[in-house]
């Protein structure tokens, strides 16, 4: 199954064909047998897809450590998460146990990015139904982090477990949020921030979900033309690293782009939720792998280039230096080479 993420196979069928072209050097890899498309479909169907959910946490636990000291470029000390979820739209027909809609199919990917080095330290794969608020039941706060949500996310109650806990949050107001303004920080607006505030909440509920006051921050968005509200519980970082930080949240929305695009999470090669949940994990633990890779070779090549390597060189005893080294020893310019010209003009 990493071998269909690694080389982007379609189909178990596809697995099998390829996988049998290399049997020789399967046979020095441990594979005694031909790697059969109905044993691979038996064990999508009945192995425990939370093995390969162990395996991943093993390695994103390693990948963290590596990419502990990334440079954030927000002179913070801080963890930093966003927190989002995607959607996977399945077949109704074929996936019926993911009912979502009335003719639609589907799982949801709740995911907390760790901004340094872009790693998922916490991912939960529900039914397309579970609302993306719910995702805060199931995180333990980290004190002293930072959580960046959008406005999904809001619910004083949960937000205020995240206070009590000692974890930051930075999110923007909804339009129809009920406070009323406490204080006023002077601010600079030709920067682009219009206020920034001291608020508590006057709503009957929220008041009493969340008694402690908010940070409100008004920020105009000269390049796109609009105003954004954001509300946080930190008091002491700038106005300027609150806004970049809600703007530090579209790295988890291009998290989720990346594995669509480059891993195997959009066609599955079994029906049943077990084989959906192991495919999704072992896609994510080969994102991962690719990550401790790259970190600990210190290779400069992005993921996608060394996806891109892996997949041509998987079964070849190539160092990655080598392979990394032939790319960028290529020149634009004459060389001398042995070979009768094909064309002549």
């Amino acid at each position: 199954m990493a071998f269909a993420q690694l080389t982007y196979r379609e189909s178990l069928r596809d697995i099998e064909t390829c996988l049998s072209v290399q049997a020789t050097k399967l046979y020095h890899m441990g594979f005694r047998e031909p790697v059969r498309r109905s044993t691979l479909a038996d064990a999508n169907e009945a192995r425990d897809w939370r093995i390969y959910a162990e395996l991943a946490h093993r390695l994103i636990a390693q990948a963290r450590k590596l990419y502990a000291n990334e440079d954030l470029g927000l002179e913070l000390s801080n963890t930093v998460y966003a927190l989002d979820s995607t959607t996977i739209d399945l077949c109704l027909s074929v996936f019926p146990w993911a009912h979502f809609r009335q003719t639609k199919a589907a799982v949801k990917m709740h995911t907390l990015l760790d901004l340094r080095g872009n790693i998922p330290s916490f991912i939960h794969i529900s039914n397309g139904k579970l609302h993306d608020v719910h995702a805060l039941d199931l995180l333990v706060p980290e004190a002293g982090a930072i959580y960046v949500m959008d406005r999904a996310y809001i619910d004083f109650e949960r937000l205020h477990a995240l206070h009590q806990a000692g974890a930051f949050f930075v999110t923007r107001a909804k339009s129809n949020m009920d406070a009323y303004r406490v204080y006023s920080a002077p601010t600079d607006r030709a920067s682009g921030i219009i206020c920034d505030q001291t608020i508590a909440l006057a709503g009957h509920y929220s008041s009493q979900h969340y008694p402690n006051h908010l940070r409100r921050i008004r920020f105009k968005d000269i390049e796109q033309d609009r105003t954004l509200i954001f509300i946080t519980n930190n008091f002491i970082l700038p106005t300027a690293t609150i806004c970049a930080l809600y703007k530090s949240r579209w790295q988890v929305e291009l998290f989720f782009k990346w594995i669509k695009q480059h891993l195997r999470i959009k066609r599955f090669f079994g029906t049943s939720e077990n084989a959906v949940k192991t495919q999704i994990w072992i896609a994510v633990s080969i994102y991962v792998l690719v990550a401790i890779v790259k970190k600990r070779l210190g290779l400069d090549a992005s993921l996608y280039t060394l996806l891109q390597i892996f997949s041509l060189t998987l079964f070849e005893k190539m160092p990655i230096h080598q392979a990394l080294a032939a790319e960028a020893d290529r020149s634009d310019g004459p060389q001398k080479i042995n070979q009768l010209e094909l064309f002549a003009f």
